[in-house]
């Protein structure tokens, strides 16, 4: 069998009649060069087939052309039924798409994998680092601030930090404000929620507009904590009618946990809206199609994905005017469960 060698630099400079410079310029994006020469690289470079050797190119550019997308999650969570993280990673891809960047999607739910993920970025193997689901105060993405890495993040962080970084967050309190007010607007109120965790700036804030809102209106709360997914939204709601069982109304900080809620308001044999109105927080697509369909707070989390992949391509190109914090806004979205 014959092996057909790999088209070279050389080869490309001898048939476009130029030098290896200027082949290398052309190649790496160069826009000195001038027009006719460019034209006569590129029809070279399409006649030999050549590839750009990516490890010499990234010597010369100081580039990987890699973004990193940080989830510090299991992947048992990453790969479940909770909708969140395809439509952020769907939202990041088509910017990087579009940008001729590639995705690295890299977990982190356990020490062992954030330490990794933390070698991994510092020895340079990408050129910027977003994260997604964040838990806490991580020090892990003002750490690679500092070392110069580009850093974006998903949600506003928990804590102040000596070296902020941008982020891309949504209006969790106002859109949870509008929620409640819906309910109370119905005229519930002995009004619960399933609030989220508590490590989490989602969870902190939905709870937020929910006790503020309750505030105003001066009503007691009813609150049980989830994580986020189906099964602990049951079992909150369990546990909530068992502590008040002629709760009016419930509010869960997630579209998962709500429709946990509902299966376990059909378990005790409560009746939605007529006994229990529901509303829950994101507008998956599944949430059209529950039983009943399922009023909720729209989040754009695909466009969360965008933004945080364009404001990371300004910092990789030096544009960091394009990458400051931007929060998005949320929208009530009224069907048959409220």
């Amino acid at each position: 069998m014959v092996t057909r060698e790999r088209p070279t630099l050389e080869a490309v400079a001898r048939r476009a009649g130029v030098s290896r410079a200027t082949v290398s310029r052309v190649v790496n994006g160069s826009t000195t060069v001038a027009v006719e020469i460019r034209d006569a690289v590129k029809l070279a470079v399409e006649e030999l087939g050549y590839v750009p050797n990516q490890a010499a190119r990234s010597l010369v550019t100081q580039r990987t052309e890699s973004i990193a997308l940080i989830l510090p999650e299991t992947a048992n969570r990453v790969f479940s039924d909770d909708l969140f993280f395809p439509a952020i990673i769907r939202g990041v891809s088509m910017e990087l798409d579009a940008a001729d960047k590639q995705l690295v999607l890299m977990m982190a739910g356990s020490t062992a994998s954030h330490d990794r993920v933390e070698r991994y970025a510092m020895a340079g193997h990408v050129d910027g680092v977003m994260f997604a689901s964040m838990h806490g105060s991580d020090p892990l993405p003002g750490t690679l601030s500092r070392l110069g890495i580009p850093v974006v993040c998903s949600g506003r962080p928990m804590t102040r930090t000596d070296h902020p970084v941008p982020y891309v967050d949504v209006d969790h309190i106002g859109g949870v404000v509008q929620a409640v007010r819906h309910l109370l607007a119905a005229g519930r109120r002995r009004i619960a929620t399933i609030a989220g965790p508590p490590d989490m700036i989602a969870g902190v804030d939905r709870l937020t507009g929910y006790r503020t809102t309750l505030t105003e209106a001066g009503l007691s709360e009813h609150v049980a904590v989830g994580d986020f997914t189906r099964d602990s939204g049951m079992r909150a709601m369990h546990r909530l009618l068992a502590e008040d069982p002629d709760l009016d109304a419930v509010f869960a900080a997630s579209d998962m946990m709500a429709h946990g809620a509902l299966q376990a308001l059909k378990d005790a044999g409560r009746r939605v809206p007529d006994d229990v109105a529901v509303i829950g927080f994101d507008d998956f697509e599944i949430s059209r199609y529950s039983d009943p369909p399922l009023t909720t707070v729209r989040q754009p989390i695909v466009d969360m994905g965008r933004t945080m992949a364009k404001q990371m391509l300004g910092l990789v190109h030096g544009q960091p005017d394009v990458a400051t914090s931007v929060v998005l806004p949320t929208q009530l979205v009224v069907r048959e469960s409220a």
